[in-house]
């Protein structure tokens, strides 16, 4: 009797990320790509930079690519007849005007491939205390031409605070701003609105929080906040792919900001615990898919 082959393992999904990139240390891609990889998806990263290190240092050596690097590397994957297999596209940090206009295109070809394929930006402008540290002009290139193309947003409290205009203190004012910015997303996505580092005067003590705004619902999710000082950089880029993994394997915002939150809190914890500089993106592996502490997301609103 002939047995029968086992069959054919399921492919996982495929991830294309433009951001930057740094040899020592994790932010941009060498924050998001490893994490959705311990997820089960494949990642296409797309390097806007190469720096030795994060600029958070003061000092660092490499390049900025010119903006139609990224097209040549989407030419690339393109004749390589990929793209209807790109599940979402992921942006981060973009660093000049070009940049922008380049991954925007990006992700229009990504959907003249797979029109159901998800863009995820994260709209990296500023941060309270440091205020905006990215070029004059990209603020308002990014909300004009990058948001109205996303299906997810993921700016921090500062950052939805510039894209709206509005100043938030409370969780009111987080709903009402992004409830706000939701209505200039893709239209025809699921227009979701992730608020990071979310600190306002009517949250508890000692906790710091993540909102995430769907049509209709709202969800909060609350860890403890950690004594990291400086704050450690990465922890955005992150969140952004650890929220984007999940919500492509349940189609849940409210579980995927349960997950994403607890697997970062465990990330920043051992980092705080080891004491280091760099977030210890390696070391926290196994807390990716299945968070060995769950923080359950609340709805509110």
């Amino acid at each position: 009797m002939t047995a029968t082959p086992p069959a054919a393992p399921l492919l996982p999904r495929n991830i294309l990320s433009i951001q930057s990139w740094v040899s020592y240390g994790h932010v941009g891609n060498a924050a998001a790509v490893f994490p959705l990889q311990r997820l089960g998806f494949e990642v296409w990263p797309v390097h806007t930079v190469q720096f030795s290190n994060h600029t958070g240092y003061g000092a660092w050596t490499g390049s900025v690519f010119a903006p139609e690097h990224v097209a040549e590397i989407m030419d690339g994957i393109e004749a390589r007849g990929a793209l209807p297999g790109c599940a979402a596209v992921l942006s981060g940090y973009m660093g000049s005007g070009g940049t922008v206009g380049a991954v925007v295109g990006a992700v229009r070809r990504v959907r003249a491939a797979n029109p159901g394929a998800l863009y995820l930006c994260d709209p990296v402008m500023g941060d309270v205390g440091r205020g905006v540290f990215v070029r004059p002009e990209l603020p308002e290139l990014i909300r004009s031409q990058a948001v109205p193309e996303a299906d997810i947003v993921t700016p921090n409290q500062f950052e939805l605070e510039l894209l709206t205009g509005r100043t938030v203190t409370t969780l009111s004012e987080a709903l009402d701003a992004a409830r706000a910015l939701r209505e200039t997303l893709r239209a025809s996505g699921p227009r979701i609105v992730v608020v990071t580092s979310l600190v306002r005067e009517d949250a508890p003590e000692g906790v710091i929080e993540t909102l995430a705004v769907t049509e209709g619902e709202a969800w909060l999710c609350r860890t403890p906040l950690l004594p990291l000082d400086p704050p450690r950089n990465g922890t955005g880029d992150a969140i952004a792919a650890l929220f984007l993994g999940h919500y492509l394997q349940s189609g849940d915002a409210g579980e995927a900001l349960s997950l994403s939150m607890s697997a970062l809190y465990a990330l920043l914890d051992l980092t705080h615990r080891a004491g280091t500089r760099e977030i210890q993106l390696v070391a926290a592996q196994d807390e990716y898919a299945r968070p060995s502490r769950v923080f359950g997301a609340e709805r509110v609103g």
